[in-house]
């Protein structure tokens, strides 16, 4: 399906747009299995956990590169064992189609 969001490529957010409503946010949030919608729709965010801290890491690492090859930077902690990732469009201050694409990915690397 060309629609899927792991199909589609991040394009940069200048600003200037509102951020997306909570309807068109949890029409999206069904694309991406995990993740869940902050409450005013604000950002999403999914916790991954590991076996151990090397693979932690090595997940971390993965998501920065599909970061940095998306143009679409998220919040990022983790430690032993498990990894949080919060996403949303700083330029808007909410969520963008961007954000979505980018979850669908992460999920990918799992």
């Amino acid at each position: 399906m060309p629609d899927e969001l792991t199909e589609k490529v991040c394009i940069p957010c200048q600003g200037g747009i509102p951020p997306l409503d909570a309807r068109e946010a949890d029409a999206f949030l069904k694309q991406i299995p995990g993740w869940s919608l902050s409450p005013g729709a604000h950002h999403v965010e999914r916790e991954f956990n590991f076996d151990d801290f090397v693979q932690t890491l090595a997940f971390v690492n993965e998501v920065g590169r599909l970061a940095e090859a998306e143009g679409h930077h998220p919040d990022i902690s983790f430690g032993w064992g498990y990894c949080a990732i919060t996403i949303y469009t700083h330029k808007i201050d909410g969520l963008h189609e961007n954000d979505f694409i980018l979850a669908a990915k992460i999920n990918d690397l799992v």
